[in-house]
């Protein structure tokens, strides 16, 4: 068996076409390519706009900037995820705040999300941790109580669904990756989504240095060759040529959607009775698209960071390339010298971490690799 990583791409000869057809084409980059992925990612997810960006990381920054986040404002956020959810806000100067972890959803515990609010709290950006969709009706009905803005990190959740919804009416964004290990790539990329006319004028304005050619909003016009720039932005613009890869590939999510739940689905069926891990909260799959967990990973729980350990070396000695996510975000050593963050701050996320384990998972992953998989981790002595 060759080696089985935990997430790849998936590139096929009709992706190649598409990105060398507009390779060939006049405009590479600021075509008309761009605007056409925009527009499908927003309407399959049920958003007005859809603005793209070179990574998640740059949609996440840009998020935080067009709500206005600032040097004393605070954000908010789980510590099980990727630093980049929090990072955008600290770009703007803003203060860190995390809400420990629900062990039943792996997502923020909303139980604890109104207590950790503060008349500072700015932003909160619940994660749909793994394609697990977070509550984010449950979290919007805090946020206006208390006058919060919300950014959705869904970079692992493209396509998700909970109770018939993506959720764009609850937040003022969400965001989205197009990473190679996500379930859509354009090699990298990222996306925000948003239903606000204002919103969509910032995010455009700061992808492109904060310049404009937008007659409308010119303070003067001497031409037109003439521009403005009005803010200091950005240059995080997506290429055409990525835009092309992303249509192609966008044009088989429900397809992938299905794959990795039918992975998910054997894993669970399949590694029930082993008694060394947990398995991840399962939502079931709808067809109908009513309830979706996108599978961008598949996570076990040791029972003991022994346990993890040793599993996470025997598999890697069977070529089976298992992750580890995350290392909780408050205990890098930035986040603690800098905001002095320290370990017992969030206890359910800090033992979380201990056990986790991410199995493959990848929507071209062949039963012949899952059942290798399987196999090799049932053959597994602690």
């Amino acid at each position: 068996m060759n080696k089985i990583p935990y997430g790849k791409q998936c590139i096929t000869e009709e992706d190649i076409a598409r990105v060398v057809e507009v390779l060939r084409s006049e405009l590479i980059t600021q075509g008309e390519v761009l605007p056409e992925f925009e527009r499908t990612v927003a309407e399959y997810h049920g958003a007005k706009y859809g603005v793209a960006f070179a990574n998640g990381t740059a949609a996440l920054h840009a998020a935080y900037y067009a709500l206005g986040t600032c040097p004393g404002d605070e954000v908010i956020s789980s510590p099980i995820t990727f630093a980049a959810s929090v990072n955008g806000g600290l770009y703007c100067g803003a203060t860190p705040r995390f809400v420990d972890m629900d062990p039943s959803t792996n997502c923020l515990d909303v139980n604890k999300l109104r207590d950790a609010i503060t008349d500072k709290t700015k932003v909160i950006t619940p994660v749909s941790y793994a394609g697990y969709p977070v509550d984010l009706k449950a979290i919007h009905e805090i946020a206006q109580e208390k006058g919060c803005h919300i950014i959705h990190d869904a970079c692992h959740a493209l396509g998700s669904r909970r109770d018939g919804t993506f959720g764009m009416e609850y937040v003022d964004m969400a965001i989205l990756s197009f990473h190679p290990v996500k379930h859509v790539t354009t090699g990298e990329g990222g996306m925000v989504l948003t239903n606000s006319d204002e919103l969509n004028e910032k995010l455009r304005l700061f992808r492109t240095h904060g310049i404009t050619r937008d007659p409308a909003r010119l303070r003067k016009n001497d031409g037109p060759w003439y521009y403005e720039m009005q803010e200091l932005g950005y240059n995080y613009r997506l290429t055409d040529f990525q835009a092309a890869l992303g249509l192609s590939q966008f044009a088989r999510l429900k397809e992938n959607l299905a794959a990795r739940n039918a992975i998910a689905a054997r894993y669970h069926e399949e590694l029930k009775d082993c008694s060394f891990f947990e398995l991840p909260p399962h939502l079931g799959f709808d067809a109908e698209g009513d309830t979706v967990h996108s599978y961008h990973l598949f996570t076990i729980r040791c029972c003991s960071a022994e346990v993890r350990k040793a599993l996470h070396a025997y598999l890697r000695e069977n070529k089976i390339y298992a992750q580890i996510h995350y290392v909780p975000l408050h205990l890098h050593p930035y986040y603690m010298d800098n905001f002095g963050f320290k370990e017992g701050d969030c206890p359910e996320a800090e033992a979380f971490y201990t056990g986790e384990i991410s199995l493959p998972m990848y929507h071209s992953m062949t039963a012949e690799e899952q059942g290798f998989v399987i196999d090799t981790i049932k053959k597994f002595k602690i």
